[in-house]
Formats: structure tokens, sequence, C-alpha cells
């Protein structure tokens, strides 16, 4: 009986930590980039995107680490706050302000990681206009939160990869180390892929790690490209 008991609990053992291997469970400590700003321009568009690292806020009465990520381009403005889990980055809230030339609305993302569903609630002028409820199989993380996660990834090889939701299933793969020109500087890179294609990242190979080039793939192909980057000098 013993035996059985503690073959189980091994099994169960097991079982958690490949779970948690899948999932966003290593630790990123929410005050380490705290005051980080970084500038993109975006291309071949021709905008700008800027990311700013809050660090720690409270939401709800919780401790919440807390990024803010604005994109204007060809009159298209967005600006997101984005709330999310101090140890594994996975979003809690997100608020969106949106403007399009004549046209603005606001937008609510509120994320239950234990069910694993996101309820994404559209606003203009004050008046609820729609609401959806997207479900996944897994917690489901945020698509700009993404480079600033596997910047904290510990020994990373050729070959690593992460899986996560959007709340879509994809993958995150680590398929080379390459050098790559930003500005007047080069860089040694983490180069990631996607499973499906989606998006191609650089993260720099030091110990800043600097999400340096971010592609995205889709109906808008796009390329964000580090034009400046700030950190305070205690950090």
């Amino acid at each position: 009986m013993f035996k059985k008991v503690y073959i189980r609990i091994i099994a169960i053992t097991i079982i958690i930590f490949l779970f948690c291997n899948i999932l966003m469970i290593q630790e990123v400590p929410a005050y380490e980039y705290q005051g980080e700003s970084i500038i993109y321009t975006i291309k071949p568009l021709g905008g700008k995107a800027g990311y700013l690292d809050l660090g720690l806020t409270e939401l709800g009465g919780r401790k919440v680490k807390t990024v803010v990520f604005k994109t204007d381009v060809l009159g298209f403005k967005d600006t997101e706050k984005i709330y999310s889990n101090p140890k594994t980055l996975l979003p809690i809230r997100v608020e969106r302000d949106i403007s399009w030339w004549f046209s603005k609305e606001n937008i609510t993302e509120e994320y239950n990681q234990r069910d694993f569903k996101v309820t994404i609630t559209k606003f203009k002028e004050g008046k609820k206009i729609s609401e959806q409820v997207l479900s996944a199989d897994g917690p489901i993380s945020n698509a700009i939160l993404i480079p600033f996660y596997l910047r904290k990834v510990s020994d990373m090889k050729v070959g690593w990869s992460l899986i996560f939701w959007l709340p879509q299933k994809c993958e995150a793969r680590l398929v080379s180390i390459d050098k790559i020109k930003v500005g007047e500087k080069k860089f040694s890179t983490y180069h990631f892929t996607s499973i499906p294609d989606k998006f191609e990242i650089w993260i720099s190979e030091d110990d800043a790690r600097i999400p340096l080039k971010i592609k995205g793939k889709g109906s808008f192909n796009y390329t964000l490209i580090m034009k400046e980057h700030n950190m305070p000098p205690a950090h």
C-alpha cells in the first residue's frame, strides 16, 4: 500500500514539474527593470512605439507589475497599460485607449488565469458596445510581454522553447545566436521564431537582455527596431 502511494506521489510530482516547464513559472523580479524605457521605430510604416516599465503598482489590493506600451503609426494611436503577475508576467488586466483619425474607443481585457479565459470589453464614449469571452487550453499570455519574459530565462541554448497561449497555442523557439546591427552598433543576439509563424524576436546576448528587434507577421507585416534604450543608473 505504502509503495503504491509513494509511486503515485512521484508520478504527480513529475506531472506538475513537466506542466510548470510548459507554462511561465520562472520568477521575474518586478523591480529589476523598473524605470526602463525603450523607443522603437516601426518599419516599413514609419511610426514609433514606446515601452515603459513602471515596476510594482497596486491593482484591486494586490501588488502587480505594470508596463505601458504606446504605438503611434499612420494616425493610429494605441496606449496599453498592462498589469501582470510579478513572478510570471501572465497578464491580469489590460486597459487600452485607441484613436484612429476621427474614431476613439477603449478596451479592457480581464484575464481569468484559473479558468484560462479572457473577457474583452469595448467601450465608445463611455458606453459598452461589445463583450467577448475567449478561452484557451492554458494560462493566457500577452503578446507584448512575451519578449520581456524571454529575456529573463536563464541558461538558454539553441533549441530551447516555450509553449504559451494568446489564446491560441503558440511556441517560441530559440533557433540561433545571430549577429545583427541596430543603428550604428552590432549585437550578438538570441534569435527566436514562433510556431505558428507569427513573429521573430532578437534579444541582446548580454546582461541587459534588451529586446532589440521584434518582427510581426500576419495581416500587416512590421518590424520594431530599437532606437533608444534607457535604464535608471540605480538598476
